[in-house]
């Protein structure tokens, strides 16, 4: 399985792409919107794990260039401080949402179920 992370929090989504090719789940990573449409025209990713809130361009947002681009990607949102409103709607673009701190094995299981 290959998944896309993005979040703007540098050393969490860079330890979790690592975390995660410890249990043999290929994470590609990066922290912007501009950078995740490029990776995921040049990758194919069955997975988007996506920041919900992130400078420049929301996880809400590049969900729907990321589904342009590979209409059969999957997303699971992460938020470290969502309200109400972004819960509903990343849980109704999302197979999942989780809040941080992340446990990474409820990240796998949510990715797989993806």
């Amino acid at each position: 399985m290959k998944i896309l992370l993005v979040d703007d929090e540098i050393e969490l989504i860079s330890a979790l792409a690592e975390r995660l090719s410890f249990r043999g789940i290929d994470a590609d990573w990066t922290d912007n919107g501009d950078q995740a449409i490029e990776l995921a025209r040049e990758n194919d990713y069955e997975v988007a794990v996506l920041d919900v809130k992130m400078p420049g361009m929301s996880g809400l947002e590049l969900r729907e260039h990321l589904k342009a681009i590979k209409p059969e990607m999957r997303f699971v949102f992460l938020s470290g401080h969502g309200s109400e409103q972004d819960f509903r709607e990343g849980s109704a673009k999302a197979s999942s949402y989780l809040i941080k701190p992340i446990n990474i094995d409820e990240l796998i299981e949510r990715v797989k179920n993806a």
